[in-house]
């Protein structure tokens, strides 16, 4: 879908939009029967309450108008509410046989910023997967195909342009990484898809079996050995910064279908686990909308990347595996896959890197979201200052994220009696002793955090800036905080 910005509404035939913040709605001003509109706003019993909308036909200088009032609340805040009024106004226009919108900011107190972002969550509730779709009905096919701002104000384009448009075009790539079933996305075709961004000025390095086992990532190839698929481990690199400054790593968990292994899953709902990978997308989105606003940061996403698959060769409950690390892991269950995956990861981007900072990113327990459920994702850290700093970025995006424990009598839980320590501990705090896993190997001097996304990547409810699927989350978390904590 396009976006526009303009000083005044164009002509022709469009659905004009105007916000409303409770009785206050200067987008009507230039309509003809006022009176008529609120009066019909009122049979609706529209009073302009946050996230409410209002539709009717209005005669516009002899033209039938389509008019969609979308309420912002009585005391708006500028950001939330650009992003409420976008979205809403695509979700009630999509389908509807428009194929241009108009959003008249007229009269609002929006700054440059709060108008782009308008336009970007306009932008994120168009997105749509049809790519398998051949037989759409009419009715259930996009007509949208523009959205105009005016009364925007000077700078809101460039910020567009600038800033939102590539974090738009980086949660593009996540989403469709997410919603690709496993068949066609699988750790050697999700590197394919990413080879794009070295256009960008990314570099990549890719790992296959042979290379990582040569390194003694006995961890991340215990979990891909059940499955015909070699895993891959991607290494994206983005040098925006200043030279020599050591750089801040995000890390993914790429479970590219995730049956459970031996550990095997319940049939019913397994096909979502194609969503498993959805930290790897997320760190990959994140990659390039940095690169597309030319970050002044230097930033290393890695993503681990395997099929978990029960086969003749598959890993067993009980075996024992060496890490990178050198440190040795009893796998009790091989549906506990993701933190063996991000165990060889992180201790890869350690010994390669020397990063200041490591955040991961996994869908990886179903214990968060008994905590959590489908509204926060878990933010894991033994740092106060980085656990301000990531929950600061959650605050700003959207993407949001609470504070969850770690302490000692959470770590003595996987102590394994023939290893260094098992991959799960009892069901109670799952979501911490998966985290406690973590830990284990990160170095002492490495500021770390460990955020659980299971609840967030995929969403069976709409949103103000997605539809019922993938969601995105993550790339505007991870895009936030590089802005506000590496970008001087």
């Amino acid at each position: 879908m396009q976006i526009e910005f303009a000083a005044t509404r164009p002509g022709g035939d469009f659905a004009l939009v105007v916000p409303s913040a409770g009785t206050s709605r200067p987008g009507v001003g230039s309509l003809a029967d006022k009176d008529k509109i609120e009066a019909a706003l009122q049979r609706q019993r529209f009073e302009g309450d946050s996230g409410s909308a209002a539709e009717l036909f209005v005669d516009d200088g002899g033209n039938t108008r389509r008019l969609l009032v979308v309420g912002l609340g009585k005391d708006p805040k500028p950001g939330a509410s650009a992003e409420k009024l976008g979205g809403t106004a695509v979700s009630r226009l999509l389908k509807s046989g428009e194929t241009k919108a108009v959003i008249d900011l007229s009269g609002m107190d929006f700054d440059a910023d709060s108008a782009a972002r308008v336009a970007l969550s306009a932008a994120l509730r168009a997105w749509r997967y049809d790519r398998y779709h051949t037989k759409l009905k009419d009715k259930h096919k996009p007509t949208l195909k523009t959205v105009t701002i005016v009364g925007a104000g000077d700078g809101a384009a460039q910020r567009w342009k600038g800033r939102w448009e590539p974090v738009a075009e980086g949660i593009d790539l996540t989403r469709g990484l997410v919603t690709e079933p496993a068949n066609i996305i699988y750790p050697e075709s999700f590197v394919d898809r990413c080879r794009e961004l070295s256009k960008l000025g990314i570099e990549m390095d890719v790992l296959d079996g042979k290379q990582m086992k040569e390194l003694g990532m006995g961890a991340l190839l215990g979990v891909a050995q059940g499955s015909v698929r070699d895993p891959r481990l991607l290494v994206l690199r983005w040098n925006g910064g200043k030279d020599g400054e050591a750089p801040t790593a995000f890390v993914g968990k790429g479970v590219t279908f995730d049956t459970g292994g031996i550990s095997i899953k319940p049939a019913a709902g397994m096909e979502s686990m194609k969503w498993d990978m959805g930290g790897a997308g997320a760190v990959v989105g994140a990659m390039k909308a940095l690169a597309l606003r030319k970050a002044k940061a230097n930033v290393i996403g890695v993503c681990g990347l395997v099929e978990n698959m029960p086969g003749g060769n598959a890993q067993r409950p009980g075996d024992v595996v060496t890490t990178m690390s050198g440190q040795t892991v009893e796998v009790i269950n091989t549906d506990a896959e993701g933190r063996l995956v991000l165990a060889d990861a992180v201790t890869y981007v350690q010994r390669k890197f020397n990063p200041k900072t490591i955040i991961d990113l996994a869908t990886l327990t179903g214990a968060i979201l008994i905590s959590l459920g489908h509204e926060y994702a878990g933010l894991f850290t033994p740092d106060d200052e980085l656990a301000e700093k990531l929950l600061k970025a959650a605050n700003e995006s959207g993407d949001k994220l609470w504070r969850m424990p770690l302490a000692e009598p959470f770590d003595r839980l996987i102590d394994s009696p023939i290893a260094d320590v098992k991959n799960v501990g009892p069901r109670e705090g799952g979501s911490i002793t998966a985290a406690q896993f973590i830990k284990r190997f990160i170095d002492d001097d490495v500021k770390w955090a460990h955020l659980d996304i299971a609840g967030m990547a995929w969403s069976d409810k709409p949103s103000n800036t997605f539809d019922k699927g993938a969601t995105g989350f993550g790339v505007r978390l991870i895009d936030q905080f590089v802005a506000d904590n590496l970008e001087g």
